[in-house]
């Protein structure tokens, strides 16, 4: 038996010890799931819906418990996880509609009538990353589930807790055994067993664009579909004539919201010359209020990075770069790394132009609305992004022309569970939530019904 210690990040202390999966196994847990499968889409799409809506019942009947795990795990604070938490439940609601609303077409064509149905892929392969465990696995399971497929769950090693409670919470609710199965390893051995089987028909992953490409190689094998939602190196555009109070607080949470370990990030900030000096003043302000500590402490509006590892990789980035300000960490046990505003910096400088995942932003200025677009989507990311600016036409304007799957104007929030989140570019292929994740867990088919006599 192999075994792996899950590391709470505030404490360096050992959470839990789990048992691994062995990679010979996983031929077992697809056959299983693909039994499950078959049973599970052949059941009406009401009782799929009502099993999802006890889903989303239970993760609530669980939600403090599964809180302080998640902040425990992930170094998040409880407030944060709360939030996912809830997110979660909500993400279960809003798919339990979908098997009801699983729509196809009659298309009129001579000599009998066309229709097509939207058919489940089958066994479904989702691996997901330590950054927001809980929220991103609700996001892949809860559509996979209600198109009436199985699935196959590996979450990050170093935060696999909440996706094991989300699988016994959602058995105990009433999903079918073997329907959802959550596997514990690397990677670099069982990931990468998941997505060269041939059992498993899709895999949608949520990482790093280095992993996303030797998945999308290694799924060409089988020519398996693929989900990937990657990195982001996401601007936000800041004009003078924008609240600039709203865009420099919103910060917090846009870029040192979860110590900064968020791929929607607004890691590079743009501020018209103007308001520059302005602006970073506010910045400093909110930056030296920001509470970092004791993720479960109520106050807390930072905690540690997730690991030792990636701790010492944001402190690489920082290392020799022009920081402006900083804010305050701990001392002592804890992977704490404090919130810091890096300017002025090159448009070229490695922490301007790579994802570095931690509490680090770069400020830059510009002096016309052409120059800010082109510096902004000079990037092979293409994921999120923010335009603040009290001009409506502007910022439509702008919105249409950053390369970016998911902006905000005046605002920095990109995800929401009812609407289609992805990246352009190297930032990822195809969307997930809203409506449009359904497309990525079912198959059309097209029937013709003759109508001659």
């Amino acid at each position: 038996m192999t075994t792996v210690d899950v590391i709470e990040p505030a404490t360096e202390s050992v959470l839990d010890t789990l048992e691994t999966t062995d990679v010979a196994e996983l031929d077992a847990i697809v056959a299983r799931a693909a039994k499950a499968q078959k049973l599970w889409a052949a059941r009406s799409p009401q009782y799929r819906g009502q099993v999802l809506l006890a889903v989303a019942a239970a993760i609530e009947a669980n939600s403090e418990r599964l809180a302080r795990l998640e902040s425990r795990n992930v170094g998040m604070p409880i407030t944060e996880a709360r939030g996912a938490v809830a997110g979660a439940a909500a993400t279960f609601r809003y798919y339990a509609a979908a098997p009801e609303r699983l729509l196809g077409h009659t298309i009129p064509v001579e000599g009998g009538v066309d229709m097509t149905f939207r058919e489940p892929i089958g066994v479904v392969g989702l691996i997901t990353p330590w950054n927001y465990p809980l929220t991103i696995a609700s996001w892949k399971v809860a559509p996979g589930l209600a198109a009436g497929n199985a699935i196959v769950l590996k979450p990050a090693e170093l935060t696999p807790l909440t996706a094991r409670e989300l699988a016994a919470i959602a058995t105990a609710a009433g999903l079918p055994e073997g329907l959802l199965t959550v596997l514990v390893g690397p990677g670099r051995t069982l990931g990468r067993a998941m997505v060269e089987h041939r059992g498993i028909g899709k895999i949608a992953f949520t990482g790093s664009t280095e992993v996303g490409k030797d998945i999308a190689q290694r799924a060409a094998g089988t020519l398996k579909r693929v989900t990937l939602e990657l990195g982001g190196k996401s601007a936000a555009l800041v004009f003078a004539d924008a609240d600039l109070d709203a865009a420099a607080s919103g910060l917090t949470g846009a870029v040192f919201g979860n110590s900064g370990q968020d791929c929607c990030a607004r890691s590079r900030v743009f501020v018209e010359r103007p308001a520059l000096e302005t602006f970073l003043a506010k910045l400093e302000k909110v930056v030296g209020g920001i509470v970092v500590g004791d993720p479960l402490d109520e106050s807390t509006q930072m905690g540690p990075l997730v690991s030792a590892g990636q701790a010492a990789r944001v402190r690489g980035y920082v290392d020799g770069a022009p920081v402006l300000f900083r804010g305050t960490a701990p001392d002592g046990p804890g992977y704490w790394v404090p919130p810091m505003v890096l300017h002025p910096i090159d448009d070229r400088h490695p922490a301007a132009r790579e994802e570095i995942f931690g509490p680090v932003v770069s400020v830059f200025a510009f002096d016309s609305e052409e120059e800010a677009l082109a510096r902004a989507n000079d990037t092979v990311y293409g994921l999120a992004g923010s335009i603040w600016t009290s001009d409506a036409a502007r910022s439509l304007r702008v919105a249409r022309a950053v390369d970016a799957g998911a902006l905000a104007v005046n605002s920095y929030t990109s995800v929401r569970i009812t609407t289609p989140f992805g990246g352009f570019k190297q930032s990822g292929l195809g969307r997930e939530l809203g409506p449009d994740a359904l497309d990525a867990y079912t198959e059309v088919k097209n029937v013709f019904f003759s109508t001659a006599g």
